[in-house]
């Protein structure tokens, strides 16, 4: 059965601010405190949905959660009216408020994990949303992701829904940011690709020492399970801890795949060749392109800096790969050579295309974090919620409601105003009506 790849890209939430909450994120922690544009930051990531719709592909919406978050404050012990809790936690907590207001979400690479239908042995596309048990900020956001899949993807005969895996460190998961999927085509069955940062439950083995492994080798293999994966058919990778400790906190900062093709920087593996025989092994007879940047071509600092592996690589409706970069990988004279090189090399990515995503970049996420891929067949597809796949209507729609309700200005102390919360309550109202989710948010139930 002919089966696509769908981009589910997150919308910015009207609480785009930079308030620097992730530690081993370097750009979240440089720009922290900086003034933010949500309007501008919201429509550069519907502008880059529309782009590759345009282009053929399957294109998704994921609604942003609600922040600020009231629901979590109460149970911090702020209580009163929905103003008073505010006023409360601004006073006595500003940075527990910070962290209740993040638009973090909007990085949906980090939402869940997927598993399509012809991986798993019930027939059905699984999903695990994740539970990001290290940053307190993320933490929050898997309830309501939950409901927001279950919104989109509402049919038991064709999709499965899990649980986030258990809020400790020794299950900390982070989804499809050190997940990916190789095959020949999307329709064939697979080799699911989990790269982890460190063993939980066993402290000998190799780990970074300045910043978190935020993925584990046990939430890896959980999720494999749930999933109903092949175990032949799965491999395991450990990040290098050296790289993490750079600023390196996902696999999609230094590798991105698609297909029958791995593109990845020297450095990302703790065993290189390791990887590359697990997944020649797994694959099959099939060629696979092992895309390799050497260190001296574009050094880690610089990968880092543009997200040149921040990517999507995307298989295009007319044939060959595009991938999908930031405009700081033209601006970085090492990373836009190499990307010359390698668009003229023989390989199968052809094309490189560039997006102006800075207000989502200044916050330590470029277009590889702002999607969640999907892949289904024609009768899959068919069952989704229409109303939250991208067409010329709903951008248009999208846009008018960005432009309707969000602020082009935001700083941290912009976070306690009431007026916020009842703005963003009004947007994401009227948002779940133009994507037909129903009551998905605390504030509706």
């Amino acid at each position: 059965m002919q089966a696509v790849e769908a981009n589910f890209d997150g919308l910015v939430g009207p609480t785009h601010n930079y308030s620097g909450l992730s530690y081993g994120n370097v750009a979240s922690e440089l720009n922290q405190q900086a003034a933010s544009n949500p309007r501008e930051a919201a429509k550069q990531g519907l502008k880059k949905m529309k782009a590759l719709y345009d282009l053929g592909m399957v294109q998704g919406v994921l609604a942003p959660q609600e922040r600020p978050d009231i629901h979590t404050l109460r149970r911090l012990g702020f209580t009163g009216s929905d103003q008073a809790v505010l006023k409360q936690a601004a006073k006595q907590a500003p940075r527990v408020l910070a962290n209740c207001c993040s638009a973090s979400s909007m990085w949906t690479a980090n939402a869940a994990t997927v598993s399509p239908s012809a991986d798993t042995s019930d027939g059905r596309v699984h999903f695990t949303p994740a539970n990001l048990t290290n940053k307190f900020h993320r933490s929050i956001e898997h309830h309501t992701t939950g409901r927001i899949l279950n919104a989109i993807f509402d049919n038991e005969q064709h999709f499965a829904h899990h649980a986030a895996l258990p809020g400790a460190d020794h299950f900390g998961d982070e989804g499809a940011a050190n997940h990916t999927r190789f095959c020949e085509n999307y329709n064939d069955a697979g080799v699911e690709f989990f790269v982890f940062g460190k063993y939980a439950f066993d402290t000998s083995k190799p780990a970074p020492t300045k910043y978190p492994a935020r993925q584990t080798y046990e939430a890896s293999m959980a999720i494999a399970r749930l999933h109903q994966l092949n175990p032949s058919k799965v491999v395991y990778a450990q990040q290098n801890p050296q790289v993490i400790d750079q600023g390196v906190f996902h696999n999609d900062v230094i590798a991105v795949g698609n297909q029958n093709t791995l593109f990845f920087h020297e450095e990302a593996f703790l065993s290189k060749q390791q990887v590359t025989e697990d997944i020649t092994a797994a694959f099959g007879d099939s060629p696979f392109h092992f895309i390799e940047v050497p260190t001296n071509a574009v050094s880690v600092a610089d990968a880092i800096s543009s997200y040149l592996f921040n990517s999507q690589l995307i298989a295009l409706p007319k044939g060959g790969m595009a991938i999908i970069v930031p405009e700081e990988c033209r601006e970085n004279t090492a990373v836009y050579h190499y990307l010359q090189k390698l668009i003229a090399s023989n390989n199968p990515i052809k094309e490189v295309k560039f997006f102006d995503l800075k207000q989502s970049m200044c916050n330590g996420g470029g277009p590889a974090c702002l999607r969640l891929r999907v892949v289904l067949t024609e009768v899959e597809q068919a069952e989704i919620n229409q109303s939250c796949l991208m067409s010329d209507h709903l951008f248009s729609q999208l846009d008018a409601w960005i432009e309707k309700h969000y602020r082009d200005h935001l700083t941290e102390a912009d976070l306690a105003d009431p007026k916020l919360l009842v703005e963003s309550r009004a947007a994401l109202d009227e948002l779940t009506d133009i994507l037909e989710l129903g009551s998905v948010y605390p504030f509706q139930l």
